[in-house]
């Protein structure tokens, strides 16, 4: 079953750069390329929309982790590197310290009560509409995930 949600990954993948500048998508190793090909689950049958951004589509988190590895290895800047850096560690670490409070079993009723009014309160925030080109939505979209990741 993992082999078959990576293979979907790359299938995901796939599809996603080939909306890519050509200038960045020739920054990925053909190599790279002919793997997910080569790997990808050729009966999956994944579609984007480039005109939404990337967030809002149905991408595994399998696919969105090779996406920020490729983001990371071949399109940031140092600086770009140096925050996903801190962005992966702050994640680790709120991640252990989500496990500590959600096994704590004197927090355990009342930490449920706090994430439901926090859910309640995001919801009925507005929401911007931006109009971003596809590569700078992708760039958007790595860094949503790890600020979702975080909070």
């Amino acid at each position: 079953m993992e082999i078959n949600k990576y293979a979907k990954a790359y299938t995901e993948v796939l599809e996603i750069i080939k909306y890519f500048p050509e200038q960045e998508y020739k920054k990925i190793p053909k190599e790279k390329i002919e793997c997910y090909k080569k790997n990808m689950d050729k009966d999956y049958k994944f579609t984007i929309n480039p005109e939404v951004d990337l967030a809002e589509q149905n991408v595994s988190k399998e696919a969105s982790a090779i996406i920020i590895t490729l983001f990371r290895d071949y399109f940031a800047t140092e600086e770009q590197k140096e925050q996903l850096k801190e962005l992966i560690r702050l994640n680790k670490t709120k991640l252990e310290k989500e496990k500590r409070e959600k096994y704590n079993p004197d927090n355990l009723f009342e930490n449920n009560l706090k994430k439901d009014d926090e859910k309640i309160i995001a919801n009925n925030l507005p929401i911007e509409v931006k109009k971003d080109n596809f590569f700078k939505r992708l760039i958007n979209y790595i860094k949503c995930l790890f600020i979702n990741n975080n909070k």
